[in-house]
């Protein structure tokens, strides 16, 4: 075997390599920020179907495992499926995305040091699409984007 052999068979075809990398480097970004949206979306209001189908147990866990500073159980619980329903409907429209991102991401946070401090490795997960959605948006297949390109261009002109 000679070393030309060798080295394709090392390297594999550097022309193949170059255009895998960049077709995904080609892939739109609404098409990544579209299954973020999704997946937290569903993450946050699958916890309040949760919660609202026994509000009775969603409350005892809000006053006797949760137990957040600052903020009585009842209220604490009503606030966390205000935001477990309204902001996955933002998410899955791409409506306001970057706030609601803050907000999950507020909330995840609460969660992680308040709450269950043990589930970071689900929390972290959480946090990294909410971070990607905060600082890049919902993407060109969204509310966001259309209201962007209706109105933005008005303003600045």
């Amino acid at each position: 075997m000679n070393v030309t052999t060798s080295q394709a068979g090392r390297h594999g075809h550097p022309g193949l390599l170059q255009r895998v990398l960049q077709s995904l480097d080609a892939v739109p970004y609404a098409l990544l920020a579209l299954p973020l949206r999704l997946a937290v979306a569903t993450v946050f209001w699958n916890s309040a179907m949760t919660k609202l189908a026994n509000w009775d147990t969603a409350l005892a866990l809000f006053s006797d495992e949760y137990k957040l500073p600052l903020l009585p159980p009842d209220l604490a619980a009503h606030l966390a499926v205000s935001i477990e329903l309204s902001t996955p409907v933002l998410l899955v429209l791409g409506l306001f995305t970057r706030p609601a991102a803050l907000i999950l991401l507020g909330m995840t946070s609460v969660i992680e040091v308040f709450v269950y401090p043990q589930a970071w490795p689900t929390h972290i997960q959480w946090a990294a699409m909410l971070l990607v959605l905060l600082c890049r948006g919902a993407g060109s297949w969204s509310v966001d984007h259309w209201l962007r390109q209706r109105f933005l261009p008005r303003l600045a002109g």
